[in-house]
């Protein structure tokens, strides 16, 4: 064969294939088409959520449990140990700002020392006032003795004066006698009146007892042995020096046991449908990048609240830790992978490569030089991939985005 039809054979392949590529390739004002081929395997759907690790056992360490007997509304924290501090039963914690409890303590003792003075002045005007009722009383006996012995002398005197002395005596015998009553009458008063007077000492001297070990409550001593974890007020923030603790909400910080741990979480509404108790759960953490634990869900929540900062509802999720790591702390910000479901050996292509029309579901394959579109019969998805049931075999080939001029191609349909 002569070369020059050899050329023009090259000449024409190649007219031929750059004809084909123009009506096959995108336009030049279109970006390049992405492909992606029908894998087959194991399919896994998961939900992942950051999250905090905390103890589900722990010891509370709190501030006195009676401030509002004493109405003490917030009580500063003055003083803490550090966070994640290794203390014993017994070990200092913190203390809190006594200057509410000391105003109390001034006032109590002013109000004692002023009952303890009423109650001397009592006992005085007690005092003084029977013995001058036992004095009054043994003046009129004396004078009903001095009458007896007038009344016994005057046997010869004439009967007027004897009885005027007879009626001057039966007047003092009922004298004494009425004395005598108001007497005990007097003694009954003054004695209430003390008993009276002595209760408010004693009310007031127990109240101070009870502020002075107030105060030393104000001291905080661990009530067991672990680390040191401070308690988080409202806004998510940890207590610490300058915070304070309410009469409703006395924590300060808890001990917890670094052997029962759980992963806290928050779903979204959509992924929260598709959590449910006994899923096995990969965690992972920031700190710790190397380390990956199993876990399971334990709880899962009803009823959803808002997120702080925002309307956006999410749904409490615990996931119990199935093993323990010593590294690991509570407050660590957990990466939690929830496997809600799992397939084997099945066929998936990306979301990116499924279409719609009219409610049919199809995908662009490539079939050789051409593209056909096909219709495709979906399975479960997770957030990258679907899985195929039908329409399309292993290592097909499909879309990623639309190529142009196919608008009106018939989709082929599943048999």
């Amino acid at each position: 064969m002569s070369k020059k039809k050899i050329a023009l054979i090259a000449i024409a392949i190649v007219a031929l294939l750059f004809l084909a590529y123009n009506y096959f390739s995108p336009s030049a004002e279109d970006s390049i088409y992405l492909t992606s081929k029908v894998k087959k395997g194991n399919f896994k759907s998961e939900v992942v959520t950051s999250g905090e690790a905390q103890s589900t056992s722990l010891k509370k360490i709190t501030g006195p449990p009676n401030l509002r007997k004493f109405r003490l509304r917030e009580i500063k924290i003055q003083d803490l140990v550090a966070e994640g501090s290794i203390v014993k039963k017994g070990d200092y914690v913190g203390k809190l700002d006594p200057s509410g409890v000391n105003e109390l303590i001034l006032d109590a003792r002013l109000n004692l020392e002023a009952e303890v003075s009423k109650f001397t002045q009592q006992q005085l005007d007690t005092t003084l006032s029977l013995k001058q009722e036992r004095n009054a009383l043994k003046d009129l006996r004396f004078n009903m003795e001095e009458t007896k012995l007038e009344l016994k002398q005057s046997i010869y005197e004439p009967p007027a004066t004897i009885k005027k002395l007879e009626n001057q005596l039966n007047k003092l015998e009922r004298d004494v006698r009425e004395k005598q009553e108001n007497y005990k009458i007097k003694k009954r008063q003054a004695n209430a009146k003390m008993v009276e007077v002595g209760t408010r000492v004693s009310k007031i001297r127990k109240e101070l007892d009870n502020l002075l070990n107030l105060l030393e409550s104000f001291t905080i001593y661990s009530n067991g042995s672990g680390m040191i974890t401070y308690e988080r007020e409202w806004n998510g923030t940890k207590k610490k020096v300058g915070s304070s603790i309410s009469p409703w909400e006395t924590s300060i910080a808890t001990l917890p046991d670094l052997t029962k741990m759980e992963s806290k979480t928050y779903a979204n509404e959509v992924d929260i449908r598709k959590i449910k108790k006994g899923l096995p759960v990969k965690i992972g953490f920031d700190a710790f990048p190397d380390v990956e634990l199993d876990g399971i869900v334990t709880d899962v929540a009803n009823v959803g609240e808002n997120k702080r900062g925002s309307d956006i509802k999410v749904f409490q999720v615990l996931i119990k830790l199935n093993e323990t790591n010593e590294n690991i702390r509570p407050g660590m910000t957990t990466s939690n992978r929830i496997l809600t479901f799992e397939r084997k050996d099945v066929l998936h292509v990306p979301l990116e490569a499924i279409f719609t029309e009219n409610e049919t579901t199809y995908v662009y394959k490539k079939s050789g030089f051409s593209i056909d579109k096909k219709e495709v019969k979906l399975g479960d998805a997770n957030n990258d991939a679907v899985i195929i049931e039908a329409g399309l075999s292993e290592e097909d080939e499909v879309y990623l985005n639309k190529p142009e001029g196919l608008e009106k191609t018939e989709i082929a349909k599943l048999n």
